[in-house]
């Protein structure tokens, strides 16, 4: 959930269909490449960051498979690295006329809303977005949901009493869901203190492990990191000190490190992408605000199988109530009180 303003640039990455295999070029080509197949549905993708994150990126480019695959669409990705960048991408595309271009982070809203008015053929759909144009899109994921569900977890297993979150950068989205892991951590042991950090960045793997190290000496057993390729470094630090369980974000992320992970709360992104990349294709899309919560499986906590003979049966209990609550709506995790 995103998304910050410092990353490292790689190229653009085209899969054209026609042929069946993709080729990597550089941002000024990618478009390009892409239109050259016989596809007449055409669908990009902008990250803020590498899609090798095993986490936000990579899901949403796992997303831009499942639309390829599945609908007989041209892709294209390219990441970018700045607020010029996303503007300059977004004309781009829909230059060339692409039908739907995902920018995935709540920080590329004010470039899609920039640039929509000037390409009203093309659909704009920011995630982690709410702004909603003519032609532009936004998706909440109600992540909070999960994240509660993670927190009750959290304060089950700490034997410290002291648990951590390690976030890229202080975006709403990600204070919202750290606000809801800390309520559910309470909620599960009223004793429990929650450490808090954010790096100022998403692709600082070093920053991530010493963040977490730092959190680690201070007593946390526990830490749900929501940092994308910088999270890999939490994991690192968790198993290389051997003192601390881990929780990840965005994507399932339980095999990264089977033995210390608890969980991952999960957003199924190909599910979400593919879902609205049908509407644009069948010319029956309505731009709007698009939630998606405990009640679409969109957005859900997966527990580790390989780490949950250690999770008491009277913490998966709760945790399963508290899922069936929120499945209902009769539960809102951002209204309840640590």
């Amino acid at each position: 959930m995103r998304r910050a303003l410092s990353w490292f640039r790689c190229s653009a990455l085209v899969l054209a269909t026609a042929c069946g295999s993709g080729r990597e070029n550089t941002p000024g080509n990618a478009a390009k490449t892409a239109g050259t197949t016989s596809s007449s549905f055409r669908v990009a993708l902008l990250t803020p960051g590498p899609i090798s994150d095993q986490s936000w990126n990579g899901g949403a480019y796992q997303g831009l498979l499942r639309v390829r695959d599945s609908l007989g669409a041209t892709v294209s990705h390219i990441q970018t690295k700045t607020p010029a960048e996303f503007e300059e991408q977004f004309r781009q595309y829909g230059a060339q006329n692409y039908d739907l271009v995902f920018g995935h982070g709540f920080e590329f809203q004010d470039a899609a809303m920039r640039v929509a008015p000037d390409y009203p053929r093309t659909i704009y759909v920011v995630t982690s977005g709410s702004s909603v144009g003519a032609n532009v899109a936004g998706i909440e994921f109600a992540f909070a949901d999960a994240s509660y569900l993670a927190g009750l977890l959290a304060g089950t297993m700490t034997k410290t009493n002291t648990i951590g979150v390690i976030g890229g950068s202080e975006l709403p989205p990600v204070k919202e869901s750290f606000a809801a892991f800390s309520r559910g951590a309470k909620a599960a042991n009223p004793k429990v203190a929650v450490l808090t950090s954010y790096l100022g960045n998403w692709d600082d793997v070093s920053a991530g492990r010493e963040q977490a190290l730092a959190q680690i000496g201070r007593g946390a057993d526990v830490i749900f990191q929501n940092a994308d390729a910088a999270g890999l470094g939490v994991f690192r630090a968790a198993r290389e000190t051997g003192k601390a369980l881990i929780i990840g974000s965005n994507s399932n992320q339980n095999g990264v490190a089977p033995d210390i992970t608890i969980a991952s709360v999960v957003i199924d992104l190909p599910h979400a992408f593919l879902t609205v990349a049908r509407e644009v294709k069948s010319k029956t899309f309505k731009p709007r605000l698009i939630r998606l919560g405990s009640e679409s499986d969109v957005v859900t906590l997966v527990v580790n199988p390989a780490f949950q003979s250690h999770i008491p049966p009277a913490a998966m209990r709760v945790v399963d109530s508290v899922r069936r609550e929120l499945a209902a709506g009769r539960f809102d995790p951002r209204a309840s009180q640590p």
